[in-house]
């Protein structure tokens, strides 16, 4: 395997070596450096182990919530003063919040490294004796009108929670809504969210990476000198319990009708976790299906049979057991949606059986071997997989292995991995039909 890996990767793009410092401060924070003196830019991403599965039955919702308070202000730095110093010195700021993680980011001139620490030390060690009834009154406010934009009133912007409720069992901490729901945060106290800050912010239970034009020795010791002295706590939220049965035992379906354009049919399942060989492999399965338009569906589905207008896959990895696949595939207007069904479900069964043509093996692996080398050359992206890597496997390193695994992937582990995961017993189907449909169950 290993010579045939060898010749693979001659035929991809060269993915540039990423070059990676990795140290821990006393108070438990690891910190990941990644020095490019290319272009005078760098980026800082802060990772805490803390996403929507931490949160309890009746107080969810608090920690995208938290991904909205980081930025109201702390004690040295006022309301909205955050995103304001940051523009000010050129750069950028933002976060995103996911089941298992929130994480924080800044993009800025080399020289403004200083300030992105000082921010991010001063919310992390002060945001409590800042935290206003006001400020938690107008955020949940910001986060309530986020889920009306973009789940409640967007077309087929439930799709996500359908599935959680179909794939992970009642009480199960990936289950509920990433936005939680709208009575929880109404009735979410003062008392609580800081409970919910103290419990999972603190630098023991972060990663935080710098990649761009830095100087090693600086920014660790610039690190040292913002984050060191706050102290970790001994008492941070354990690990989530995520394991679930094998398979459901039968293949799960819901239909939903409602004010959409067209039908669309979701199928996913639940597959090994991301880093795991299997995961690679469905990965290249998922890459084979949708990826570009010499992609099986998109060719079958879209230009020969001409059923659907759209094709996609998504993969929800940053799991601690396991992974969520999604194949998505939109009807063209007047396409019954269970020709569409059908013919998804075909392309599927066809890919697990025969297997990819070497052609098409190739075809994916230069995609995204070019994709990764793209993203790479981001500074923002660079940092976000070093904390990604961190903090799943504590193996920053496996940022240089991407296009190695892929790779190596072959017809016969296509095969395989879709007979494990893609199979009835572990598999969902979610479908929208429009309201005026006359199909709709």
């Amino acid at each position: 395997m290993g010579k045939l890996t060898r010749n693979r990767m001659a035929r991809t793009t060269e993915v540039p070596h990423i070059a990676i410092e990795r140290h821990e401060l006393a108070n438990g924070l690891r910190v990941v450096l990644s020095p490019d003196h290319r272009a005078p830019i760098l980026a800082v991403n802060l990772w805490y182990r803390v996403g929507s599965g931490h949160e309890k039955p009746g107080a969810t919702g608090f920690a995208h919530l938290f991904e909205h308070l980081m930025f109201q202000g702390s004690a040295n730095v006022a309301k909205g003063e955050h995103f304001r110093l940051m523009e000010a010195s050129g750069g950028k700021a933002n976060a995103s919040t996911s089941w298992d993680r929130t994480n924080y980011f800044e993009r800025m001139p080399s020289h403004q490294l200083e300030l992105a620490l000082w921010l991010e030390a001063d919310r992390l060690a002060s945001l409590l004796p800042a935290m206003t009834q006001d400020k938690l009154d107008n955020q949940r406010e910001v986060v309530k009108n986020e889920r009306r934009r973009n789940v409640d009133n967007a077309p087929y912007g439930t799709w996500m929670e359908h599935l959680q409720t179909l794939i992970f069992p009642e009480g199960h901490p990936y289950q509920h809504p990433l936005f939680g729901s709208m009575e929880d945060l109404d009735t979410a106290s003062l008392a609580e969210v800081s409970d919910f800050f103290a419990a999972h912010y603190a630098p023991n239970n972060a990663v935080l990476s710098i990649a761009g034009d830095v100087d090693p020795l600086t920014a660790l010791s610039l690190v040292e000198r913002y984050l060191g002295p706050i102290p970790a706590n001994r008492g941070v939220a354990p690990a989530l319990s995520t394991a679930i049965q094998a398979t459901f035992g039968t293949e799960l379906r819901k239909t939903v009708v409602d004010r959409v354009p067209l039908p669309r049919i979701y199928a996913a399942c639940r597959s090994p976790a991301f880093g795991t060989p299997a995961f690679d492999s469905l990965q290249v399965a998922m890459d084979l299906l949708a990826s570009g338009r010499a992609s099986r569906l998109y060719r079958a589905l879209v230009r020969e049979l001409r059923v659907a207008q759209d094709v996609s896959t998504f993969a929800f990895p940053d799991l601690g057991d396991g992974a969520v696949l999604v194949v998505s595939v939109t009807a063209r207007p007047g396409v019954r949606h269970e020709v569409v069904e059908r013919a998804m479900r075909s392309e599927l069964d066809r890919l697990g059986a025969e297997g990819p043509r070497d052609e098409e093996l190739e075809r994916v692996r230069n995609l995204y071997a070019a994709g990764v080398e793209s993203e790479l050359q981001l500074v923002n992206e660079r940092a976000d997989r070093l904390s990604k890597y961190t903090s799943l496997f504590d193996e920053p390193g496996r940022i240089n292995s991407e296009v190695e695994r892929y790779v190596s992937v072959d017809s016969a582990r296509v095969r395989e991995a879709l007979a494990t995961s893609w199979r009835p017993d572990n598999r969902v189907l979610l479908t929208y039909l429009p309201v005026d449909d006359p199909g709709k169950a």
